[in-house]
């Protein structure tokens, strides 16, 4: 068992079950396969020991990942798209352009109900006959709209692929109830593989040592204290084991921890008065901000609340301003953070 894989021999061959199950044409629907953990237990290497392992081969790997600054919509399937030929899709260019997050896109999109199912058939083109692979990194981190995407991929009938989603807890996350709604709907998918890694055993560590130490055993308390000082943490452990690397076992007891592991130093609170005040919106900034958690643009927002697009302009702007926000999704992700009772208006 390669080091990076002790411990999760379990999750490895479930995957390879899920994988089988796509192969042989058994499911009408995606086989979704969905992991957490939190962040360092190893989850993106799990997929990729996977990935490698399956037999046969995966027709198409499709692989995207949130955007760690400015999230816009659809950024798995923009991650997706980057640097990929997609002139022999059939699909309208000015909509992939828009998917695909170029610069060239044009200011006008499409509806968000329509631009889902556009992005649907995106992904159904890409995978063609199959079978496919859909790997979601970081679900805690990505836009509603792809929250979205995912959720209708699960369920669209037909689509001869693995779809492997990796998350951190709800409590990480951007957005955390909608996150906690997404992965209930993935989970919720007839068949779905729930995997949930925690943090390496006593035993586990022992190994892993045994294993970067060339077969020779480290002493039991040695390996506890290995174990108690990473958290069993294979991140925390494989960095400890990089800056300490001339070091025998003994040494990642006592040597101190990387600067870049060490806990922060707590701040002092600031005092109440000091935090920032909530947002006073307007009765017709709370609707414009419904739009915006809408998905739509200035043109549909003006035409659905019967206002003109410059006065829709200067709303966003003012939501900007109020809600501390880089973007329209950021005043978006604010709403739906605060649970803010705001929703589109009809048409």
């Amino acid at each position: 068992m390669p080091v990076s894989m002790v411990g999760r021999a379990g999750e490895l061959a479930e995957l390879d079950r899920a994988w089988c199950t796509v192969v042989s044409g058994d499911r009408p629907a995606p086989t979704v396969t969905v992991i957490t953990g939190a962040a360092g237990v190893g989850k993106s290497l799990l997929v990729a020991a996977a990935l490698e392992g399956f037999a046969p081969r995966p027709a198409m790997v499709l692989a995207g990942a949130a955007r760690v600054h400015d999230p816009a919509p659809y950024d798995w399937l923009a991650a997706v798209l980057s640097g990929r030929d997609t002139s022999g899709l059939d699909l309208p260019p000015d909509a992939l352009a828009w998917l695909a997050q170029q610069p060239t896109a044009p200011r006008e999109r499409y509806a968000p109900g329509t631009l889902l199912r556009l992005a649907v058939r995106t992904v159904r083109l890409l995978v063609g006959a199959g079978p496919a692979v859909l790997v979601v990194e970081d679900l805690h981190a990505l836009d509603p709209a792809s929250l979205n995407l995912l959720c209708e991929l699960a369920a669209t009938p037909e689509l001869p692929a693995l779809l492997v989603v990796v998350s951190r807890p709800p409590a990480d996350a951007v957005a955390p109830d909608l996150t906690v709604r997404a992965l209930a709907r993935l989970c919720g998918v007839r068949g779905a593989v729930r995997q949930h890694l925690a943090p390496l055993t006593a035993a586990e560590v022992a190994e892993v040592l045994t294993q970067v130490y060339g077969g020779t055993r480290p002493a039991e308390p040695v390996a506890t204290a290995v174990w108690q000082r990473t958290g069993g943490n294979p991140y925390v452990l494989t960095e400890l084991l990089a800056a300490h690397a001339g070091a025998g076992p003994e040494g990642l007891v006592h040597q101190p921890l990387p600067e870049h592991l060490r806990p922060p130093v707590p701040r002092p609170a600031a005092p109440p008065d000091a935090e920032p005040p909530d947002a006073e919106l307007t009765g017709r900034e709370i609707e414009v901000l419904g739009c915006l958690v809408a998905g739509m643009s200035n043109k549909q927002a003006a035409r659905a609340l019967g206002i003109s697009v410059r006065t829709v302009t200067v709303h966003v702007s003012n939501l900007l301003r109020k809600t501390g926000s880089a973007s329209r999704t950021e005043a978006a992700l604010w709403a739906v953070r605060r649970r803010l009772p705001v929703s589109a208006p009809p048409g």
